[in-house]
C-alpha cells in the first residue's frame, strides 16, 4: 500500500512539474512565424567575441547564441541561426527576409526609420589595468595623472580628452594620453607598464579579462553608457511582443545574469528587457 501510494506521489509530482513547464511556455505568446515553423529564426553574424563565434570545435556560441537558444527552449521551439553580413541584417529586416537580427545595435534615429529594437544589454567605454593598480585608479580621480592610452581616432581617444580637462578644471594633474594603432599595442604597453592603463570598448575589455586569465582587469565604472538590442522588423508586434516576454523569463529566472557571468559581462545586465520604436523609449539603465 505504501509502495502504491509513493509511486503515485512521484507521478503526481512528475506530472506537475510537466504540467507547470507546458504552463510556463504557454504564457510566452508566439508570433505566427514560430507557431507555423516551430523554429526560432534569428540572423546574426560569423564572428564577433564573446557574442557570436566558433569554438575550439568548431560549435557555435558566445552571449547571443547562448541567449538565443534559451529563448528557443522557453518557446518549446528549434533554433536556427543564420550567418548574415552585419550590413546585411537591417536592410534584411527591412525587406522582410527575415524576422530577427539578433546583434548588439545601437537605437539610432536613421535605424529607427526601418526597424524596431529589443534592449537586452548596456555598454560604454572602460578602462583596464593590471590587478595591482586595480584600486588607486579606481579612486575618485583615479585616472588624473596617469598614463593613459586609447586607440588614435576611437572614441576612447576623445573621452580621454574630456576626462582629463576634467581633471584640471578641478586642480587635478592631466591625463598623460598615449595613442596606439590597435588594441593589441595597447594592451602590451599596458603589460609592460608602459603605460598605467587602456580606454576601449567595455565588452570587448572584459572578454579580455576572461580569456586573459585576470593578465588586465576591468575597472568598475563605465563611461558613455548605452544600451543595445537586437532588431526587428518595423511594427511587428507579435515578434515584439514574444522576444520581450521570453527575454523577460530569462531575467527573471537567473539565466540571463549567468549567461553574461559566464563571459564576463555581468556588469552590462540591465534590469529588464524592452521595446524600443522611438528615440524616446530609450531608457537610461
Amino acid at each position: 500500500m505504501r509502495t502504491n501510494l509513493r509511486m503515485a506521489g512521484l507521478a503526481l509530482a512528475a506530472f506537475a512539474t510537466a504540467w507547470s513547464g507546458l504552463s510556463k511556455a504557454a504564457e510566452i505568446p508566439k508570433s505566427d512565424e514560430v507557431k507555423q515553423s516551430g523554429a526560432l529564426t534569428v540572423a546574426n553574424t560569423v564572428d564577433f567575441a564573446p557574442f557570436e563565434y566558433l569554438d575550439a570545435d568548431g560549435k557555435q556560441t558566445g552571449i547571443i547564441i547562448d541567449l538565443a537558444g534559451e529563448v528557443a527552449k522557453a518557446l518549446d521551439a528549434k533554433l536556427d541561426v543564420q550567418r548574415i553580413p552585419f550590413p546585411s541584417m537591417i536592410p534584411g529586416l527591412a525587406a522582410g527576409r527575415f524576422k530577427i537580427a539578433w546583434e548588439t545595435f545601437s537605437a539610432t534615429p536613421e535605424r529607427l526609420k526601418q526597424v524596431d529594437f529589443i534592449m537586452f544589454l548596456k555598454a560604454g567605454i572602460a578602462v583596464s589595468t593590471t590587478p595591482d593598480k586595480k584600486d588607486s585608479l579606481s579612486a575618485d580621480n583615479g585616472l588624473c595623472g596617469k598614463r593613459i592610452g586609447a586607440t588614435g581616432g576611437s572614441a576612447s581617444d576623445f573621452l580621454i580628452d574630456k576626462l582629463s580637462k576634467d581633471c584640471t578644471d578641478k586642480g587635478q594633474a592631466a591625463i598623460q594620453k598615449s595613442l596606439f594603432n590597435s588594441t593589441a599595442d595597447s594592451t602590451q604597453a599596458t603589460l609592460s607598464d608602459r603605460i598605467d592603463a587602456r580606454m576601449d570598448d567595455a565588452t570587448a575589455s572584459s572578454y579580455f579579462e576572461v580569456t586573459s586569465k585576470g593578465q588586465l582587469v576591468v575597472l568598475p565604472k563605465l563611461y558613455e553608457v548605452a544600451p543595445l538590442g537586437m532588431a526587428i522588423a518595423k511594427d511587428d508586434k507579435g515578434t515584439a511582443d514574444m522576444m520581450v516576454a521570453a527575454l523577460s523569463e530569462l531575467f527573471k529566472n537567473g539565466t540571463y545574469k549567468t549567461i553574461l557571468e559566464k563571459y564576463g559581462m555581468g556588469a552590462y545586465a540591465i534590469k529588464e528587457p524592452y521595446f524600443v520604436n522611438s528615440m524616446d523609449a530609450l531608457r537610461a539603465d
